[in-house]
């Protein structure tokens, strides 16, 4: 939490329409990301409102994705190396910046990877193919609620008859469990494309984007794949270039070079597509280029794998040289984790592309206005309906009109957020300021 400082705009509308769920607006066809705004407007309703638990649900879930991808890599490798490769995932940039973001971009990640380790989990006994098949489609219907995930879905499926070993397992499912449990699909799918069909622009959320052309999505691409090149870090995104640092790149390369050898294995496979898949999508929002965490995850612990296995080819009778072998890995490894958080906490803190994209003026609130005072923010706009929380939380009055001079009760408390409106008939008391390196002066309060 110590970075990104403050709230983006980006997450106070997303509490906005967290706060703003209800079953009215989930008939009128508002489910996009429904899942994850259920459980924010969960967090403000019973533990309040401010920073932290508006960020609450993608801590929740970036705590989940962190053991998911654990779980999900020991799988297909060694526990040492799945606590490796999971390490240096989930101390990443790009993931910690997810798991601190309190908007629902964490999901396009959390579905994928609990998708993949619950199909991984399907190729066991009888009971338990049953059992991890239908929470697999469970599960793959909530992710149908996240913007292009349809498309993940579409993408396993074709992946699922392409590949031999996959089709043999579809193939060994028990059939009755299996029927109801397709039954339930398309039940499922069937009401949601009512849906969809009754509500266009839900639909267009989901699958497209506004303004659709090839050149657009040709220019997000590009505009994606910027930030994983860019080293002055003048890139415009939420994403700090680069997203992945040049060891981790070099580790995950080796990694992917290494899956040339029985690249038709599924473990070996799947993180190539995943980063061609990473790529089409990002044409419709370059912040999918998010996903590559997953496929990031895949080719690092690959990576891992083969400079573990080279080094101990290297002394396969000398248990000295192998153990003293580690001792330059583990270095490697430190200085990894270090400089990947110290490009995180500085980065968010100090460049000014991605720091000046937040702001702590809810901090602010709650530090120096005091309860029951009125605050004067502009009708329309999203402070306003941000704010207009505390209202509802019976903490303070917000409003777009100024108050009735004659209301002394209203004139010795009140604030405004930002230069609006420029001339009150109060006296200003005071300025309140925010480090930032923008428009500091955040709240004036009058009396």
């Amino acid at each position: 939490m110590l970075s990104p400082g403050g709230l983006s705009e980006a997450e106070m509308g997303s509490a906005v329409t967290s706060n703003n769920l209800s079953l009215d607006t989930v008939m009128s066809g508002d489910i996009v990301d429904l899942p994850y705004h259920a459980l924010q407007k969960a967090c403000i309703k019973f533990l309040g409102f401010n920073a932290y638990i508006i960020k609450l649900p993608s801590m929740i879930i970036g705590f989940l994705l962190g053991v998911i991808l654990i779980l999900l890599l020991n799988r297909w490798f060694k526990n040492n190396v799945a606590i490796i490769a999971s390490i240096l995932t989930v101390l990443s940039a790009p993931f910690l910046y997810l798991a601190g973001n309190g908007t629902p971009l964490i999901m396009l990640v959390f579905w994928p990877t609990l998708l993949l380790w619950l199909g991984s989990k399907i190729n066991g006994k009888k009971l338990s193919k049953a059992v991890y098949t239908f929470f697999f489609a469970i599960f793959m219907l909530g992710s149908l609620f996240t913007p292009y995930m349809g498309y993940f879905t579409i993408f396993s499926l074709l992946y699922a008859i392409a590949h031999p070993h996959l089709r043999f397992m579809v193939k060994s499912l028990p059939k009755i469990p299996t029927i109801l449990i397709g039954l339930i699909v398309v039940g499922v799918i069937g009401v949601m494309g009512y849906e969809l069909i009754k509500y266009p622009s839900t639909l267009t959320t989901l699958f497209f984007m506004k303004d659709f052309s090839p050149a657009t999505f040709l220019e997000n691409i590009k505009n994606a794949l910027l930030v994983f090149f860019s080293w002055s870090g003048n890139i415009e995104s939420v994403f700090l270039a680069p997203m992945i640092g040049m060891a981790s790149l070099t580790l995950a390369i080796t990694g992917l070079i290494s899956t040339t050898k029985g690249f038709f294995a599924s473990r070996n496979s799947i993180a190539s597509i995943f980063l061609v898949f990473t790529a089409i999508i990002s044409g419709f929002n370059p912040d999918c280029a998010v996903l590559i965490i997953l496929p990031f995850a895949i080719l690092t612990a690959h990576g891992i794998r083969y400079v573990l296995e080279k080094w101990y080819g290297l002394f396969p009778e000398n248990p000295y040289a192998r153990v003293f072998g580690l001792i330059p890995i583990s270095t490697f490894l430190g200085i990894m984790i270090i400089s990947s958080l110290a490009h995180y906490i500085f980065g968010y803190s100090y460049n000014p592309i991605v720091a000046n994209q937040y702001n702590d003026d809810l901090a602010l609130i709650y530090q120096h206005v005091e309860p029951g005072s009125t605050i004067l923010i502009p009708a329309g706009t999203l402070n306003y309906d941000f704010y207009h929380i505390l209202e509802e939380k019976g903490i303070y009055k917000v409003t777009s009109n100024t108050p009735s001079t004659g209301d002394k009760a209203d004139i010795s408390r009140i604030a405004t957020l930002g230069l609006w409106p420029a001339k009150l008939p109060y006296d200003l008391s005071r300025i309140i300021t925010s480090s930032k390196s923008l428009n500091s002066d955040r709240i004036y309060l009058y009396e």
